[in-house]
C-alpha cells in the first residue's frame, strides 16, 4: 500500500486542484478610509447553473483515526467547494486530479498551516475533510441548487492508499 507523502500546502503546489485561500504573498487594497486590507478575490465561487447559488455553512469535523486508509474520494461536479479553518488548525487535504474517476497513482496531500484555507475546484477528487485536532471548525462556501452534487469512488482494495501524519 503507497503512503502518501504529506506536502506544504502552497499556492503552486494546489493550483491544479483549486486555490489556496491566504493573505501571505497576496495583493490588496485598502478600504475603510486606509484602516483595512482587503485582500480580493482569493479564490472563486464556481456553479454550474444561472439558478445555483453560493452558501455558507460551518462545518464541526470530528478527528478520523490516523493513520488513515484512503478508501474513497468525492467530487462535486456542479460547484466548487472552499474550507477555511475558523480556530487556527492546521489540517489535511488528499486530492486527485479532474477525471472520471481518480487515479491512485496520482493522488497528494497536502498539511495547510491553520492559516490557509482550500477551495475545490469543481470536480476535483478530494477526500472528505481531515481535521488533526480532536475537534474543528470550518467556514464552508459551496454550491446550492438542484440535481446531485457529490459522486464518490470506492478504492480496490489494491488501489487503497494510507495517510501517515506521522511519517511526515
Amino acid at each position: 500500500m503507497r503512503t502518501l507523502k504529506i506536502e506544504p500546502l502552497t499556492k503552486e503546489a494546489f493550483a491544479p486542484f483549486g486555490d489556496v485561500i491566504e493573505t501571505e504573498g497576496s495583493d490588496y487594497f485598502m478600504i475603510n478610509n486606509g484602516s483595512t486590507r482587503r485582500y480580493h478575490r482569493l479564490a472563486t465561487v464556481e456553479t454550474a447553473q444561472p439558478e445555483d447559488s453560493a452558501i455558507i455553512s460551518i462545518f464541526s469535523a470530528e478527528a478520523l483515526e490516523m493513520p488513515l486508509r484512503i478508501r474513497m474520494l468525492e467530487r462535486h461536479p456542479l460547484g466548487s467547494q472552499a474550507f477555511i479553518p475558523l480556530l487556527g488548525n492546521p489540517f489535511l487535504v488528499v486530492v486527485a486530479p479532474l477525471g472520471d474517476a481518480p487515479v491512485p497513482g496520482l493522488v497528494r496531500a497536502f498539511r495547510s498551516n491553520g492559516k490557509q484555507g482550500i477551495n475545490y475546484h469543481r470536480g476535483v477528487w478530494h477526500h472528505p475533510v481531515l481535521t488533526i485536532e480532536k475537534r474543528d471548525d470550518f467556514l464552508v462556501v459551496d454550491r446550492s441548487g438542484s440535481g446531485n452534487n457529490c459522486d464518490e469512488h470506492f478504492f480496490t482494495e489494491d488501489e487503497q492508499l494510507l495517510l501517515d501524519p506521522q511519517l511526515n
